[in-house]
Formats: structure tokens, sequence, C-alpha cells
């Protein structure tokens, strides 16, 4: 299957949101809750493309980005990173994108944004 995402996300709410909106694509979503389990999950499935939140209770999303991007695991390197954060203070989405990430996404999340930016990166199952 070639439409795996990962979500890595603290927030239960947002990741029922994306979950529904993603499986209703098509997609077959994996759960992180922390950064480090983020990263470990990424690093022993194969994913197809990640969403990252960048306020983690652990290591931030920027820390997370940097790691896959370093990863031993050569398809991670290039799988693609979209970052998803509430913080939308000028310079985090540079800073999003000099960690490793390939899109920066600001929450709320709209729904038709999130197909958009997945479907760029996957095209929708169905």
């Amino acid at each position: 299957m070639d439409n795996i995402v990962l979500y890595i996300e603290d927030n239960p709410d947002n990741m029922t949101l994306v979950k529904r909106a993603l499986e209703s694509r098509g997609y077959c979503l994996l759960e992180a809750v922390n950064g480090l389990d983020g990263v470990m999950v990424a690093e022993t499935q194969d994913v197809n493309l990640i969403l990252l939140d960048i306020n983690l209770p652990d290591i931030d999303g920027y820390e997370v980005a940097r790691r896959l991007r370093k990863s031993q695991k050569p398809k991670l390197v290039h799988v693609p990173i979209i970052a998803v954060t509430a913080n939308a203070l000028k310079g985090d989405a540079e800073r999003a994108l000099s960690a490793g990430c390939d899109v920066y996404m600001s929450k709320p999340i709209n729904i038709r944004e999130l197909w958009a930016r997945v479907e760029a990166f996957l095209p929708s199952p169905l």
C-alpha cells in the first residue's frame, strides 16, 4: 500500500479529525502521540507521508523532522513531512522548512486544505 500516513500529534481531537478526514479518502493512518514514538513508528513502519505537529510533549516537531532526515533508513530521508501547527509567528514556517519539513500548514486544520496538501504528495487511492 502506498497510502500510509503517519500523524504525530498529542491532541486527541486533532487526531480524530485528521483520521476521519484521511480515512474517508482511502488513506491508512498510523498514530503517534509524541515525538519519540513518531520517530520510532517512522523507523519501523513503511510510511509514505508524515503529518507532524510542532508542539509535542517530549521533543518538538523540529527535532523530529531533523531526526527523520538523518535516519539510517534510506526511504525515510525522502518521505514528505507536512508540519501542522498552531504556531503562526513570523519565522515559524521557515524554521519548519529548515528542519526538514516540506510544507507548513497552520491550525486550526482546514479539511479541504489538508486533503489538497496530502494529495499533492500522495494521490487519493479512492
